[in-house]
This record gives structure tokens, C-alpha cells and sequence, in this order.
């Protein structure tokens, strides 16, 4: 496989994959489209909704012991279970849920910084999402801590581990790096910064926002030595309503918020919804699908970092593609009035996002040009709460967020870029 360049699926397996998604190709409402927006909440897995629809069908509560109650409290603790082992790739620790990834993150923010009674400060990047930029800074501010921001390269888009280090001191008590960039799509390297912090500070608690990363490459908490994670499943072809965090068993066992009679490691308040687990294990199930297509293994796990890797380079192919375009259409980097930003050719470190204005008009009115012609894209730009950080941190106003799904092919980032090129020549005269 070329890592830079990727390797497509065939595209009989690629149609086969767009077919378990709910309304790939059209709105039942709007007519055919392309949905490139997937940054903002991923195409619909269909056997995850279903699985989801069925479970909310049953009145049950798990914590009985009749035969539906059983197999409600099995999708609890056996999703539970998948979701530390599979997905997370965790030998150990906890799961935390919640409504949101958001919730999720200032929960385990919040528990690491106010359980920790030394270390003077904790640090950040400039290219966080609110959920986790904002977490530190508010337990920095209820517990009388040193807010710390590490810029943003402007060339690549990412976050620089030589950069990290110089706001990193023995006194961190916790550094928070988000995994990918919901903007740049950059990868941080996130092994090499945990393990560059820890020789600065052995304490130190590190956690990352994979929200962006997850549904585009394996996971391994494990390998990358840290304390925490999170994920969206409504950003992980699945369902809205709920967000999943891991976190180390130096963190389960922190003082949280948690019924009196519950054990020490336990972090959900209420009765579960076993429907949240259903529709992840539905999607945990159509990962390993793809696994199994290229590889022999009865072994969970395996299958599924084989799915995502295999996700990976079908998507790295379509980046690509997307930039570099085919003999008969040009890419991104060569439609005259089209600018990508944050670009670098090496596209090993980069995730299936793209960030690009055209040239004569603002990013707002570009985005209602594409919906004109059939296309969902989406603009970040610095008037917007969610965005005006992360993009003034790549030396910018704005951006037209591109971020098709693995399910897509070739075909459909060629048509993309046939329409890039008409609303680009048609505001250049």
C-alpha cells in the first residue's frame, strides 16, 4: 500500500458499503445530493439505527432479571465491553457515557483536575474543539491553575510535539491534544507527544478528543499510553444522543460523581440505554465486516483494526484523488480560483477533510452554491463560536469544510470537483 496515496476499494465493495447507509446519494425530501459534510455528523449506518429502533421498542428496564431485562443488561455490559476492547483497544479502565462526547470530556477533565491536589498548570492546543479547548480552561479556573495554548503550525495545520514540549513542565498536571483536526484534518502524533511529556513529567495525565479521528483510523489507547479519550457515535456512522469516553484506571478510580452504593470505578448515573450499545455494536459489527473482507480472524479486535485501517486508505486514496483529481479532471490544487488551505503534499499524517475557499466569494455564499447543485458542504469561519478559534489559529477567516465518508468513490469525488470547477469559473467572470 502507498500510505500517501492510498489504495480504493474495488467499487463493487465500495457500492456494497454505500448501501448499508441510510440516504447516501439523495435526500427523501430534496432530491439527490452529495453529502460531503460528514465532519458534522456522519452518514447513517443503517443497521445501526434499526438496532437502536428495535431496542427503544421494549419497556424493560435492564436492571431486572426477566428474560428481556437479561438481554437488555447483556447489551449494556457486553457493549460496554466492545466498546473498551474493540474500539478503544483498552486492556483496562472504564467507560464513561454521557448525551455528548462534549459531556464526556469536561467529566473527565473536571475529575483529573480537581482530584489532583499538586502541579501549578495544564496545557492545550489552539485547535481544540470548545469541549475540550473549554474543559481545561475552566477547571484551570476553578482550581487556580495556569491556562496553557500551544499554537497551531499554519503550514501543515496540526500541532507540533517540539511545540507542546515547550509549554509542558514538571508542575503539568494535564495535556490535552486532540487526536485530528475537524478543520485542517491534520493527525497529531499523539504517541510521540505522550511520551515526550511523560519524560518531562511522569505524572502527568494526558487525554485526547478523537471525535474527528475515530471514524477514519483504529484507536489504541493502549499504544499511545494515555488517560483518556472520546468519541461521537453520530460522528462514527451511528446515532446522536450519546458519547463514549475511556478513561485509565488511575482515573476510574478518582473521586467522581456517582451513586454512594455504586463501586469506585462505575460512572454512569441511571439506568443505561440499551440502545446506545446496540447501535454501537452495530457499527463495531459492520468495521469488523470490512476486516473480514481482506482478512482471516475470529478475533474481534483484529478484524476491526483491519476495518479501519482498510477505511483509512480508501479514504487517504480519496483525499487524493479530491486534491491531486484524474486525467480527465483536475483536483483541488489545480482548478484556477480554488485554494486549499493548511495543504501539504504529504498526505500520510491526514485525515479525509479538506479545508478550500474559492476565490471572489465568501464561504457562506460558497457552500449555498454547492447546495444549489446537489452538495452539502459546510463553512467554519471565525464568526462562529465552534470555529473562530481554530481558524484564526491556522492564519485564517474561514474555510469550506470538504469531508466526504469512506462509503464514497471515486466517482462522486470526481463529480464534486466537475462542480468546484463550474461555481469557480462562473464567479471568476
Amino acid at each position: 500500500m502507498n500510505q500517501s496515496q492510498g489504495e480504493l476499494f474495488t467499487d463493487e465493495f465500495q457500492k456494497h458499503l454505500k448501501e448499508q447507509f441510510y440516504f447516501a446519494d439523495e435526500d427523501p425530501q430534496f432530491g439527490p445530493r452529495l453529502f460531503f459534510e460528514n465532519s458534522g455528523g456522519s452518514l447513517r449506518l443503517k443497521s445501526a439505527v434499526e438496532a437502536k429502533c428495535l431496542t427503544e421498542q421494549f419497556p424493560d428496564c435492564p436492571e431486572r432479571i426477566h428474560e428481556r431485562a437479561m438481554i437488555l443488561k447483556e447489551m449494556v455490559s457486553g457493549g460496554t465491553e466492545d466498546i473498551l476492547r474493540i474500539v478503544f483497544g483498552a486492556k483496562s479502565g472504564a467507560l464513561l457515557t454521557e448525551l455528548t462526547a462534549s459531556q464526556t470530556m469536561f467529566n473527565l477533565v473536571g475529575a483529573i483536575m480537581e482530584n489532583v491536589t499538586t502541579g501549578t498548570n495544564a496545557v492545550t492546543s489552539s485547535l481544540e474543539h470548545p469541549s475540550a479547548h473549554d474543559a481545561v480552561e475552566y477547571y484551570c479556573r476553578k482550581t487556580g491553575r495556569d491556562f496553557r495554548v500551544v499554537p497551531a503550525n499554519q503550514a501543515t495545520g496540526g500541532i507540533d510535539p517540539e511545540e507542546v514540549m515547550k509549554y509542558v513542565d514538571k508542575d503539568t498536571v494535564l495535556l490535552s491534544i486532540m487526536s485530528a483536526s475537524n478543520i485542517s484534518g491534520n493527525i497529531m502524533d499523539i504517541k510521540e507527544i505522550a511520551r515526550r511529556a511523560r519524560e518531562i513529567n511522569p505524572d502527568i495525565y494526558i487525554v485526547t478528543d478523537a471525535v474527528q479521528h475515530a471514524p477514519h483510523a483504529a484507536m489504541d489507547v493502549e499504544d499511545l499510553g494515555i488517560d483518556g479519550m472520546n468519541f461521537a457515535p453520530y460522528k462514527f456512522f451511528g446515532i446522536r444522543g450519546c458519547g463514549f469516553a475511556y478513561v485509565s484506571d488511575r482515573v476510574a478510580s478518582m473521586r467522581h460523581r456517582k451513586l454512594t452504593g455504586k463501586g469506585p470505578t462505575e460512572w454512569s448515573l441511571g439506568t443505561p440505554t440499551p440502545g446506545n450499545f446496540a447501535a454501537m455494536r452495530a457499527v463495531i459489527s459492520y468495521v469488523c465486516s470490512i476486516g473480514a473482507h481482506f482478512m482471516d480472524s475470529q478475533d474481534k479486535r483484529t478484524l476491526f483494526v483491519e476495518g479501519m485501517n482498510r477505511i483509512h486508505m480508501h479514504e487517504k486514496a480519496l483525499l487524493h484523488r479530491l486534491l491531486e483529481g484524474s486525467k480527465t479532471q483536475p483536483g483541488l490544487r489545480s482548478i484556477p480560483g480554488v485554494q486549499v488551505y493548511v495543504d501539504t503534499k504529504d498526505l500520510a499524517a491526514k485525515d479525509l477533510i479538506v479545508a478550500m475557499g474559492i476565490q471572489g466569494m465568501d464561504f457562506t455564499e460558497s457552500v449555498k452554491e454547492y447546495q444549489k447543485r446537489g452538495v452539502t458542504v459546510y463553512e467554519r469561519i471565525n464568526s462562529n463560536i465552534y470555529s473562530k478559534r481554530i481558524v484564526e489559529a491556522l492564519g485564517l477567516e474561514g474555510a469550506i469544510r470538504v469531508s466526504p465518508l469512506h462509503c464514497h468513490g471515486k466517482d462522486d469525488i470526481d463529480r464534486f470537483l466537475k462542480i468546484t470547477q463550474e461555481i469557480a469559473e462562473q464567479f471568476a467572470e
